[in-house]
């Protein structure tokens, strides 16, 4: 049994579906703090999504130790900017301005641990365009999702309705999602972790 040290329900269903038995075991860490932290000691992107989803693991890590625990964690990165997940709608409408016609990346990390030490780890990266949309399509966009792509950075779900908001996207789509699921499926394969 396989602990996801996340509230997700999106990475929980996919890890399901995968045929991956899992328990959600949300870790409970001041994500925010951790990052302005790591900001501040000009951790790059990339090093901020393995360090949060390494925190979230090893704290999960600590009240299971024997347990298998999977921590992830997403960074979107638009020239040199790391955006958090939007506070308000007037965030969200920032950030979906911001992007709007040019191309960001989406940077998903996973780190697992096994018996309190970490194991295995991954980070894998989506280039999204999105498309000259209007300010009337975003504000109404806004008013339609809001409940659901506030617990998204970038303020959208390309699972939803925020696919429409894109022009062009390369990379995996498990990745844009938040989760390297690939990656895993194979190492949990060739550990004999899954029937490989």
């Amino acid at each position: 049994m396989l602990i996801l040290a996340s509230a997700s329900e999106t990475r929980a269903q996919l890890l399901r579906a995968a045929g991956v038995p899992t328990t959600p075991y949300p870790a409970r860490v001041d994500e925010e703090q951790a990052r302005l932290a790591l900001l501040a000691e000009d951790a790059s992107p990339r090093d901020l999504a393995d360090a949060l989803a390494e925190m979230k693991a090893r704290k999960v890590a600590e009240r299971f130790p024997e347990a298998l625990v999977l921590g992830c964690d997403q960074i979107l990165e638009y020239k040199g900017t790391v955006y958090a997940k939007p506070e308000t709608p007037e965030d969200a409408r920032a950030h979906l301005t911001e992007l709007r016609g040019r191309t960001h990346k989406l940077m998903s990390a996973a780190v697992l641990y096994e018996k309190g030490r970490p194991v295995w780890r991954t980070i894998t990266d989506a280039h999204l365009t999105m498309r000259d949309f209007s300010d009337a399509y975003r504000d109404d966009y806004l008013a339609r999702n809001w409940d659901t792509i506030r617990h998204s950075v970038g303020g959208y779900r390309l699972e939803e309705e925020g696919v429409r908001l894109f022009s062009h996207i390369s990379g995996d789509h498990f990745t844009i999602l938040g989760l390297p699921l690939i990656p895993l499926l194979s190492y949990l394969g060739q550990r004999g972790i899954i029937p490989a």
